[in-house]
């Protein structure tokens, strides 16, 4: 992967919406990991790179059809002056959001929050010019079963996830530890959480919870992600058994999970 200035993750996107990701730089928590220089991202608009008065991106698609498709040669223009400024000179990886693409995990994330950076590819109408995806286009992503107007929205998830994971980003330098799918949490689901007041609305903060106890409520914590996981994504718990993280008290657990549910 090829780096930004002073070794810093670099992102260029290409987009026909620039303006949609100011806000995202602007406001949040993930806006320190940009105005640290931890991430260094530029924006590219392909009509910049178009032919003509109009600066046409699109067209319509051979063999007829609904909607338009983007053309292929602003495309790679766009992407040739991107790879061009990148610091080191070498090629980064080119990511396109595509429904066909593998869909974003954590483990993916933090993949690319280690590695250097990309180019990532927002596409909009009906899809871009298969030509320019052969020829160009190393990675192909997806967010999930549904289909958005563009990629920018799918853009801002990833760069959002890789941002987080940045050191100091996150007030407190544990927090994403915790999350979901965290393998610090072996791969599984959080556990809710409570603040004050301890009484509202009738109900009550779990009594672990305001023991004092570590061990206690590092238990009720580790049984809340083993229990909601296990009806929520039974698919992770599988993962976790077979990656040998789940101890005796968890399988046991489990299965006096599953005897209640049976019964």
């Amino acid at each position: 992967m090829s780096a930004g200035a002073d070794g810093a993750l670099r992102f260029d996107v290409i987009t026909l919406f620039p303006e949609l990701f100011a806000p995202f730089l602007e406001a949040g928590v993930a806006r320190r990991a940009y105005a640290s220089g931890q991430i260094d991202l530029k924006l590219w608009n392909p009509r910049d790179y178009a032919d003509g008065n109009y600066r046409r991106v699109d067209d319509r698609p051979f063999g007829g059809g609904p909607g338009m498709v983007m053309l292929a040669e602003p495309l790679a223009r766009c992407l040739a002056a991107a790879q061009a400024e990148r610091a080191d000179g070498a090629a980064a990886p080119v990511v396109l959001f595509s429904p066909v693409g593998q869909v974003l995990t954590h483990a993916a994330v933090e993949r690319w929050a280690a590695g250097a950076g990309a180019v990532l590819i927002c596409g909009r109408y009906e899809g871009i010019d298969q030509r320019f995806i052969d020829r160009h286009v190393t990675h192909q992503i997806s967010l999930g079963d549904f289909v958005l107007s563009g990629g920018e929205i799918a853009a801002l998830a990833l760069l959002d996830a890789v941002a987080r994971l940045q050191p100091g980003v996150l007030g407190d330098e544990g927090s994403h530890h915790q999350d979901s799918f965290n393998p610090a949490v072996d791969g599984l689901l959080d556990c809710p959480h409570y603040t004050r007041p301890e009484h509202w609305a009738g109900l009550l903060v779990p009594a672990e919870l305001l023991s004092g106890h570590h061990a206690r409520i590092e238990a009720w914590r580790r049984a809340q992600r083993l229990r909601l996981t296990a009806r929520q994504r039974p698919e992770l718990i599988a993962a976790a058994r077979a990656a040998g993280r789940l101890s005796a008290r968890d399988e046991a657990l489990l299965a006096d999970l599953e005897r209640d549910a049976s019964g």
